[in-house]
């Protein structure tokens, strides 16, 4: 039986945010990725995505919002997100190790539907590697769907496997008011 845990999901605001965010993507892309990609891999990949510069650039150029997900004592998870024409697209969403299996994710996802149905946003989607099996069946799980799968050259003779999966968001019915 696992225990809920007791957290806050913000959307960052300073400097510092961007730097825990760093700070946490060097220790939990460890954790996810080190029995499916190089070190090298890792590093080339947490450099070119969650470096301090490039956080910035993306939530400075690129349309992106990131949130920090905190327990009382620090930050134990993040998530980066885009919204283009009318879609979010998941960029990123990592919890360390000691945090998952609390029902932390599925709560993420839920203040993604959220911002979602404020914003009229009608689909999450996301890229998984398709080595990633836990990830896969905790997505499936929350109702993501496979859509196709892709190959993305990202640099430095690197690649991404991936599934692409989406998920629909149930948006409220909009009243009409009838005139009497």
């Amino acid at each position: 039986m696992t225990r809920e845990m007791d957290f806050r999901i913000r959307e960052i605001e300073t400097g510092h945010d961007i730097m825990e965010i760093n700070r946490l993507a060097g220790i939990i892309w460890h954790e996810c990725y080190r029995s499916i990609l190089t070190r090298e891999q890792i590093a080339y990949m947490i450099e070119k995505y969650q470096s301090v510069r490039a956080l910035t650039e993306q939530l400075a150029l690129e349309g992106y919002r990131y949130f920090l997900v905190e327990e009382a004592d620090g930050a134990v998870g993040y998530c980066g997100v885009q919204v283009k024409e009318g879609r979010m697209y998941l960029s990123k969403m990592y919890l360390l190790a000691r945090a998952r299996g609390k029902g932390c994710f599925r709560r993420m996802v839920e203040y993604l539907d959220e911002l979602c149905r404020r914003d009229g946003v009608k689909t999450i989607w996301l890229t998984v590697n398709r080595h990633n099996e836990h990830a896969i069946d905790v997505y499936r799980h929350l109702d993501f769907k496979e859509v196709r799968t892709q190959v993305v050259d990202i640099g430095d003779g690197y690649v991404m496997d991936d599934y692409v999966l989406e998920r629909s968001v149930a948006l409220p019915a909009v009243r009409e008011r009838q005139e009497k």
